[in-house]
């Protein structure tokens, strides 16, 4: 396949680059350290390679006859990351509080890419770019396949940067800060889709 090195690239520079999954995966690994934030990591990564072979079935289509549900989405999920990044910026340290708050869940994580503009966009110029026309079906397992295996470890770095950040962030004070610049970045990283 010509295309496997460019959807490789296209892969690690999708994955690795800031978004909504990475900052929140930094700020978990931050928070709750790196073991408990396998399932958030483990639920994006196979999150998102199910969401590329449901994309490759048909919601592509759906949208591209009905734009207004692709307009809607964009709105629930603008909605959903300023919930989020509220929620991070108001989460308080470990061992502080009542409830020093928990993970996000296998399930969690991956619920969320359907609601993450980024990885709609990934998920449809994977599809629409990179899937063979020959094949489709074994087109679109490679394509999810790929994805699945490249975003794991390219996700874990974020996590693990998060734990390093913890080290650092020992006090309570800068940890509050750290949430809330993570939260700012939340809410940057929807710029494109709202101006979009």
């Amino acid at each position: 396949m010509q295309t496997l090195p460019a959807l490789a690239a296209f892969a690690v520079a999708s994955s690795i680059t800031p978004g909504p999954n990475n900052i929140m995966l930094m700020t978990s690994g931050t928070n709750f350290g790196f073991r408990r934030t396998v399932p958030h990591m483990l639920g994006v990564s196979l999150g998102f390679a199910l969401m590329i072979i449901l994309v490759g079935l048909g919601l592509a289509e759906l949208f591209a006859r009905y734009p207004v549900a692709h307009e809607i989405l964009k709105w629930v999920s603008v909605a959903y990351l300023l919930y989020l990044a509220w929620k991070v910026a108001t989460a308080q340290p470990p061992g502080e509080g009542h409830a020093a708050g928990r993970p996000m869940t296998f399930v969690q994580a991956a619920l969320f890419q359907w609601v993450n503009p980024k990885a709609w966009t990934m998920a449809l110029t994977g599809v629409t770019v990179y899937m063979p026309p020959v094949d489709p079906w074994l087109g679109l397992a490679l394509v999810a396949g790929l994805f699945g295996a490249i975003n794991l470890p390219c996700v874990g770095l974020w996590a693990a940067m998060g734990v390093k950040l913890r080290r650092w962030l020992g006090d309570a004070r800068r940890l509050r800060r750290f949430n809330v610049a993570a939260a700012v970045l939340l809410v940057a990283s929807l710029y494109p889709t709202v101006v979009g």
